[in-house]
């Protein structure tokens, strides 16, 4: 139906609608609907800025709400139908079923939704809810079934009073009778130029992960609501184990046809995969939008439409990501909106936010600071849409194999004028950044070097503000943690930056050999799976009073440590540690703190599959110590000609030609 309107004609579109777990997962039915009553935690305005009170708030904050009340997933009765039990009360105020109104309120043209719920049972209620920014919620609306126990109820919802934050939801009461809530959806009068919805291009890159891939593609392929929005799936293959000898590929081919595509090319990483990605959907130029994707996530359908219409319908083209829960603990959100801290020029969460949260736990009812909205700068390419218009006009991925190219990207679009939203409701389950240890192995490299290239391309502060004196501190709690190896791929990191952009592009295809078998020649680096490879546990001298040295340290007896633990490394190291590794230290436990106390140490990795022995060798110390000193000092004398002559060459490097020549050894010979 059209209406016309002062401003136009309009048409009804469908921006959001009930769902449940198909697979009946009990793990992720907290996402869905939740059973718990709301227990709203303190107001930090009147807790106030005492430091001991607002240690106990913070403490009061993560405590959990649950009281172990459940669904039977038996109640799911169908994608979009669940029945509620006698006398039961259950809210659909979740994170895949509330409706995010503050982000449609502040990103898009729409002003006002509709609800329209669909129940069965006698004497069954639904009430409406809103809340406001501090978490506080108010009833809206309600309505109950009629004598035959039917209802359709339409609940017409102003989206003006959600500046700074708040969401809708409805509650469901069943009566003497069990309760089916058929269907609920959010729709919009929108105008009739956006009635229509885009189409997106899945961009997944993957690596010797077939059968996780493979999956993934079915999860994809099999939603017959998602088939009208997806024009490719495109997998980049950069692995020696390939996705098309899975056996879980066969369903997944016949799923989606002739709309996937698979293109097999040389380990560029994920930047060289999503750029090849990025680079075949803008000269396809028949997609509204291109999704980045890991090939490690468990995705749910219903957020890739949803990012889709909220791209449709926001004001500006906008990139719309989506958040990542924990592919181990389901209900367990990581991080809900993420910034780049500019003085650190480091990314993290917002600081009025928690990087870990089980909704399983405390429901977004229940914490306030989930209705604030979150205003972010970037969003990890784990899921995250961008606009076709976006690549065509600020270029593709920069060249940087892994880490910092999302949060590169996002920068650069938002300095175009294009902002990037981290929506609610749009997810997948992947190992969490918690579970990986990435600042020790190869992967410190490219943390370290990327990190300085974003910060040359997009700090706001001369010579990059605390990065370089971070840069440094880094550089020396490795030394001290005999970490060795890590501190000479850092090094590397550093001379390649200091070399200029023009090397970026030809050092994708081998830097990662080159860094692995550089580090081969470091014990640090050297990992052994069976623990009776390394010698036993002994030492000259027994620990001081019998302290094992577990014990969190305080800030000041860390500070004492950081400046006397560089000067006791120019030492001579206690005979016996030679042959004999003076400690055995978990990962968890692993704090260069912690280290720079032993002279040899065997050292657990965070994955619990290896370790490796640590071995202070104060010639390399002196030696690593110097060069540290040296290289940070003239880094920060060329940072302002480095920042120029980065960002001079930012479009030519993140250009479609240059990415062209990049992948010529696999588009040459026609092998796609």
């Amino acid at each position: 139906m059209t209406v016309t309107t002062s401003g136009g004609p309009t048409r009804q579109r469908l921006l959001q609608r009930q769902v449940l777990p198909l697979d009946k997962d009990f793990d992720v039915l907290a996402l869905y609907v939740d059973p718990e009553e709301a227990r709203l935690d303190a107001d930090r305005y009147e807790v106030g800025g005492n430091r001991a009170a607002k240690d106990l708030n913070n403490a009061a904050i993560r405590q959990s709400t649950s009281t172990g009340r459940t669904i039977h997933p038996d109640q799911i009765e169908s994608r979009t139908a669940l029945r509620v039990r006698s006398g039961e009360r259950l809210s659909f105020g979740t994170y895949f079923n509330g409706f995010p109104a503050s982000y449609w309120r502040r990103w898009t043209v729409v002003d006002r939704v509709t609800l329209t719920v669909r129940m069965r049972g006698h004497g069954a209620n639904v009430i409406v809810y809103k809340s406001m920014a501090n978490g506080r919620s108010q009833r809206v609306d309600s309505a109950t079934t009629d004598e035959r126990g039917e209802g359709t109820f339409t609940f017409e919802l102003s989206l003006v009073p959600f500046v700074d934050g708040g969401w809708y939801w409805y509650d469901v009461v069943a009566g003497d009778d069990d309760a089916v809530v058929e269907s609920a959806e959010w729709t919009a009068e929108v105008p009739e130029d956006r009635a229509e919805h885009g189409t997106v291009d899945i961009a997944i890159t993957t690596m010797n992960r077939p059968d996780f891939c493979a999956k993934l593609l079915g999860q994809i392929g099999s939603d017959p609501d998602l088939a009208p929005y997806l024009d490719e799936v495109l997998v980049m293959e950069q692995g020696t184990q390939k996705v098309v000898d899975s056996p879980e590929l066969p369903k997944a081919q016949a799923a989606l046809g002739d709309r996937l595509r698979i293109i097999e090319q040389g380990n560029l990483g994920g930047s060289g995969g999503y750029a090849r990605g990025q680079l075949e959907s803008v000269r396809k130029g028949t997609a509204t939008y291109a999704m980045m994707m890991d090939d490690d996530v468990v995705c749910e359908p219903e957020g890739i439409i949803r990012a889709v219409t909220f791209g449709d319908l926001a004001r500006r083209p906008t990139i719309v990501g989506g958040h990542m829960f924990s592919l181990y603990s389901k209900s367990r959100l990581h991080s809900f909106g993420e910034i780049v801290q500019p003085w650190r020029f480091w990314w993290q969460t917002r600081l009025d936010g928690y990087s870990d949260w089980d909704l399983a736990a405390r429901n977004i009812r229940s914490a306030r600071w989930l209705h604030k909205r979150a205003d972010v700068d970037f969003n990890g390419w784990f899921m995250c849409l961008i606009p076709r218009v976006v690549m065509e006009e600020i270029g593709l991925s920069l060249p940087l194999f892994i880490k910092w190219d999302d949060a590169e990207y996002g920068l650069r679009a938002k300095q175009a004028g294009y902002p990037t939203v981290t929506f609610p409701g749009a997810a997948v389950w992947h190992v969490p950044w918690t579970d990986k240890n990435d600042a020790l192995d190869w992967q410190a490299y490219f943390h370290h070097r990327n990190r300085l290239v974003a910060a040359l391309l997009h700090s706001p502060y001369p010579r990059g503000g605390r990065l370089l004196r971070e840069s440094l501190n880094h550089q020396i709690s490795h030394l001290v943690a005999m970490q060795y190896s890590t501190v000479e791929i850092r090094h590397q990191a550093l001379e390649d930056v200091l070399a200029g952009p023009q090397g970026l592009h030809a050092a994708l295809p081998g830097r990662l050999a080159e860094i692995r078998e550089f580090v081969k020649a470091f014990p640090d680096a050297q990992l052994q799976k069976d623990p009776d490879v390394f010698p036993p546990v002994r030492r000259e001298k027994p620990p001081k009073k019998g302290k094992d040295g577990t014990e969190v340290p305080g800030r000041l007896s860390q500070l004492i440590t950081a400046g006397l633990a560089p000067i006791r490394h120019l030492t001579p190291v206690r005979r016996m540690s030679r042959e004999f590794p003076e400690a055995e230290i978990a990962a968890m436990d692993a704090k260069w703190y912690r280290l720079s106390r032993y002279d040899s140490a065997i050292v657990s990795m965070n994955d619990g599959t290896s370790a490796a022995l640590y071995k202070r060798d104060p010639d390399r110390y002196r030696d690593l110590l110097r060069r540290t000193l040296e290289i940070h000092d003239r880094l920060r004398r060329e940072w302002p000609r480095l920042a120029a002559e980065y960002r001079a060459q930012l479009p030519a490097i993140t250009s479609p030609e240059a990415w062209d020549e990049t992948f010529r050894p696999w588009t040459t010979g026609g092998d796609d």
